[in-house]
């Protein structure tokens, strides 16, 4: 197992790209089966609701692993082609969380400065509940559904930020888990983005948010 990639890459090179209502993909099984228990396992213990840079979690070897596979040159250039984009040299940007709020969710279109979103989801299952399901959206109305997506472990859903790429979930309170993945403009907004995360964190840990 240690010879054999986290990741299927090839399952974004085969996965159809929808269009309508904003270029997005959604994988299942992206984290090969092999894996999946063990990158369960050892995920981050985020302490509190919200998004984590990399930076103020303790990150397991195995999670550093796929972290690096995500941010691999393989990955990227399955990506450039799937959105007919140039990624090279553009910096990427990661988060995770690991709770839910109930004001979780809302429907947004993510900022100006991301180019490409990937969401990888974490969570073993998701039977049997309504909330939490992230929902892409026609419009600004949260039941304008086109696709909604169960956050179960490996799934993975990687969408082209415009100002149509509505997105957002019904409201959840619990234990919710995904890595946020971001091809930006330049370095300073991640420099940006990554030092309002961190004092946010650091807030909501000690607030005992």
């Amino acid at each position: 197992m240690a010879s054999l990639s986290m990741i299927d890459v090839g399952k974004v090179n085969s996965a159809k790209l929808e269009t309508s209502p904003y270029e997005y993909i959604v994988v299942s099984d992206f984290i090969r089966q092999e894996w999946k228990d063990k990158l369960i396992e050892t995920y981050p213990k985020v302490k509190a609701a919200g998004s984590f840079p990399l930076s103020t979690v303790s990150c397991s070897s195995e999670f550093t692993r796929l972290i690096d596979e995500l941010n691999s040159d393989d990955f990227r250039q399955a990506v450039e082609k799937k959105f007919s984009l140039d990624l090279k040299g553009k910096p990427t940007m990661f988060t995770v969380r690991g709770k839910c709020r109930l004001k979780d969710g809302q429907v947004h279109t993510d900022s100006e400065t991301k180019i490409i979103t990937v969401l990888l989801y974490m969570n073993p299952t998701w039977e049997n509940q309504a909330g939490g399901r992230l929902r892409v959206l026609g419009s600004d109305n949260i039941e304008d559904i086109k696709t909604e997506i169960s956050p179960n472990v490996g799934t993975l859903l990687i969408f082209k930020r415009s100002d149509r790429s509505y997105h957002g979930h019904l409201p959840f309170e619990g234990v919710r888990k995904v890595i946020q993945m971001n091809w930006v403009t330049d370095q300073k907004v991640v420099d940006k983005e990554q030092n309002r995360h961190r004092w946010s964190a650091i807030f909501k840990i000690f607030s005992k948010y």
